[in-house]
């Protein structure tokens, strides 16, 4: 049964501390340029999604980008790296405080908030995505991997340059 966070023992620091280092291992993987190390951050069965917020509202599961594997992460990678072809850019994440909103024995749901900025070839930077992400998570002894992460993008005017993972 899950507990909804206003019961959970705010006393979880081990908890919190798994997920501060998940989101920041999460943002170094794609800010660092080591994509390849990306899928390993989820379970073999997962989903990541990015859409709106207002589809997400609306209850749409078709997203900006869908994966259903962790297969299918590894080969976006191997896209990115090989096939498509994109102005050269880089993020920057900046990530919010985790929120625990449910937790069922090594099942955890957290909502953390984000804004990435995407700093082009010519040094540009500029604000490229705010949103949140609605995770569930598996606890796996010491590691947490995600089992699926919703991308809920705060506006629903996208960039077209959306190459990497958010």
């Amino acid at each position: 049964m899950s507990v909804p966070a206003t019961e959970m023992p705010v006393s979880d620091d081990r908890l919190y501390r798994l997920l501060g280092q998940f989101q920041a291992q999460y943002a170094s993987a794609i800010d660092e340029d080591q994509l390849e190390a990306w899928p390993d951050l989820f379970d073999d069965a997962c989903r990541y999604i990015i859409t709106s917020a207002d589809n997400h509202k609306a209850g749409m599961q078709a997203g900006l980008v869908y994966a259903d594997s962790k297969g299918m992460l590894r080969d976006r990678v191997s896209a990115l790296r090989e096939a498509n072809i994109y102005e050269q850019h880089s993020y920057r994440h900046m990530i919010g405080q985790p929120l625990i909103k449910a937790r069922d024995g090594a099942e955890l749901q957290a909502e953390t908030s984000f804004l990435v900025v995407r700093i082009m070839h010519s040094g540009e930077t500029l604000l490229f995505a705010s949103g949140r992400y609605l995770d569930h998570y598996r606890l796996d002894g010491e590691r947490l991997l995600l089992r699926e992460r919703i991308v809920v993008c705060d506006s629903r005017a996208i960039d077209t340059l959306l190459a990497l993972p958010l």
